[in-house]
Order: C-alpha cells, then sequence, then structure tokens
C-alpha cells in the first residue's frame, strides 16, 4: 500500500476536508503525489505568468502549451485561493507530466472513488476533473485541459 510523503501530507492538509478524505483513499490503491493544495495570490500570480508576457498592462498569452491556468489569485481566483482549497493537483507517482494516459487512468479512479465515497455519505460533494470541466465525459470537446486538477463542485 502507497501512502504521502511529508511534502504531500503538509499541501493535503491546506485543502477541503472532502478532498482529504478522497486522496487518503486513493493513495492506499494507486500511488500519487499531491502537487499543489491551497495556493497565495503570488503563487497564483507566478503560474498566471506562465507562457504569458506583459504588454502596457495586460499579460497576453505568447505561448500557449506553457499556460497552466487562466485565473490570475486578484481578479480571478483559483479554486486553490481559497482556504481550505477547493482544488487539489495530483498526479501518479512517479511523476511524468507526458504520461497523459496514465494520468486519464488515474483521474477514472479518483472519480469512481468520490462517487462511492459520496454514496457512503463519507464526502458531501462532488468531484469535477481538469480534463472534463463541463462532466460530460467527453474529453474532445474541451479548450484547456488540465490533467492533474480537481476541485469540489
Amino acid at each position: 500500500m502507497a501512502k504521502y510523503g511529508q511534502k504531500s501530507l503538509a499541501t493535503l492538509s491546506t485543502v477541503h476536508p472532502d478532498l482529504i478524505t478522497l486522496f487518503s483513499e486513493v493513495v492506499k490503491y494507486f500511488d500519487n503525489t499531491i502537487l499543489y493544495g491551497y495556493r497565495d495570490p503570488a503563487l497564483q500570480f507566478e503560474l498566471y505568468k506562465l507562457g504569458r508576457k506583459l504588454e502596457g498592462t495586460e499579460w497576453v498569452i505568447v505561448n500557449k502549451s506553457k499556460v497552466v491556468t487562466y485565473k490570475d489569485g486578484i481578479n480571478k481566483l483559483s479554486m486553490h485561493n481559497y482556504s481550505p482549497a477547493k482544488a487539489i493537483d495530483a498526479i501518479p507517482y512517479p511523476v511524468n507530466f507526458k504520461e497523459t494516459d496514465r494520468m486519464l487512468f488515474f483521474a477514472g479512479y479518483v472519480l469512481a472513488t468520490a462517487r462511492q465515497l459520496k454514496e457512503q455519505g463519507k464526502m458531501t460533494h462532488d468531484i469535477k476533473f481538469g480534463g472534463d470541466w463541463n462532466r460530460n465525459t467527453l474529453l474532445d470537446d474541451e479548450t484547456f485541459l488540465d490533467y492533474c486538477h480537481y476541485e469540489i463542485i
């Protein structure tokens, strides 16, 4: 059985109790790492700037492949910017961002576990995945893919 290291545990402690419940169960059967939970406005803005450059007073996208968020943490809040965070970023271990098939497989496991825990009364919220924002189970209709992202609804 896998378990989280100290860094993942510390990050996990910054999120909504339903996400703690969910990922505490997931790690028992699917080794993963917690990348982000709560993000303060400064960190959120640093992530927002990725793939962008400042033109006058606006941050303009210059490399869409490097964009990781559309929320700046100031004018537009991410679900990561609440305390406790309403979002978590997790990825299968060992970490390989190029293994999108593995991340999708992991997402299926996370979402199925979330549904089961909610049905058992151990969670109160549904979960949304960053690869299927509209929750229609179609992945090719999304314009922004964030395969590590999960948030409460």
